[in-house]
């Protein structure tokens, strides 16, 4: 499959700006943290990341002739890869732990619910719908329908022990380890899936409707700009938000999208090259820039001010960019 620039730029500049977000939400002291510059990089943590990383991956495994049992096998690994890094980006966290210098539950850092489960877990149920529906539009647009439903009507008591574990995965309202769950995750790489289908099976030229997409989508964008920081900037209503977040963030990466689709028509910079490079070894990338934030974090914990902060960030991508290519090259001579 040929790449495309737009995608590998899109998830590039999702990653750059997950980074920058975890080094507020763990490194900053709690002044920054509230500040405006602190609810700016929590919205540009927001929309432009994570609901970007799940849309393409949708619409990327409609595009796949992956079959039903490559995609779970696929959606397995991405769950078991989650498990090893909440292993590995807590592992300072539970040295102090087990030697008694901090007191704290291991367990919910054992099994937070980050987007790698997420991944996994949209993949195994995509997959299967996949396999029964093919492409048929009207399938998906009732899964993605159905997400909103049951979060609607969920009137689930508050879950507490080993069941409030294992709901944080799909539903984890109230349960703070949960940041990624499948309600209201799924509906992204539904969303994506879905733009996929209308877009191969529907006769609409996408360059006619242009213009009247940037237009809409540019208007509700910045009409409903402090509604969509708001909501970024309350990291429980952020990673348990409704329909109308959702809406609003699908109008913002239609905006979004389209500005980065005119950046590929131009003439590739070092700059740029480099973003979309990051954006093809995404899931190392991400790998790499949590096991090192999460481990100094456990040092550092929220005392870092502007300019360590911004020396953090150099410092945790040009490390990274240097891990994944130390481990393109292991993938080179080992076999997963």
């Amino acid at each position: 499959m040929n790449r495309n620039r737009m995608a590998d730029l899109l998830k590039g500049l999702a990653v750059i700006f997950m980074i920058q977000v975890h080094l507020v939400e763990l490194f900053a002291t709690t002044d920054i943290y509230m500040s405006w510059i602190g609810k700016i990089s929590l919205f540009l943590g927001g929309p432009p990341a994570a609901p970007v990383f799940m849309v393409v991956m949708g619409y990327y495994f409609a595009m796949s002739k992956r079959t039903m049992k490559g995609g779970v096998i696929r959606g397995l690994k991405l769950i078991l890869l989650g498990f090893l890094l909440n292993v590995g980006l807590n592992l300072h966290l539970f040295f102090k732990i087990v030697n008694g210098s901090i007191v704290t539950s291991p367990w919910p850092y054992l099994f937070g619910v980050d987007i790698l489960f997420l991944a996994g877990l949209s993949l195994i149920i995509l997959s299967i719908v996949k396999h029964y529906f093919k492409l048929k539009l009207w399938p998906y647009v009732i899964l993605l329908a159905f997400v909103f439903i049951v979060q609607i009507f969920d009137s689930s008591a508050r879950q507490t022990g080993v069941l409030a574990y294992f709901k944080a995965y799909f539903m984890g309202d109230s349960i703070w380890w949960s940041y990624f769950p499948l309600i209201p995750w799924l509906a992204y790489p539904t969303a994506g899936f879905i733009f996929y289908i209308i877009k191969n099976q529907v006769d609409v030229s996408y360059k006619n409707y242009r213009s009247y997409l940037v237009l809409f989508s540019g208007i509700i964008t910045i009409i409903f700009i402090s509604y969509g920081v708001n909501i970024s900037a309350e990291l429980s209503e952020y990673y348990h938000h409704g329909i109308l977040f959702f809406l609003y963030t699908s109008c913002f990466l239609i905006f979004y999208a389209i500005g980065v689709e005119m950046i590929t028509h131009m003439e590739g910079t070092w700059l740029s090259r480099w973003i979309e490079w990051l954006g093809i070894h995404v899931t190392a990338v991400y790998v790499i820039q949590w096991l090192l934030i999460g481990n100094i974090a456990t040092t550092i914990y929220k005392t870092q001010g502007y300019g360590q902060l911004a020396f953090w960030f150099v410092v945790v991508l040009i490390v990274t960019s240097a891990g994944v290519l130390i481990w393109n090259r292991i993938k080179r001579f080992v076999s997963f």
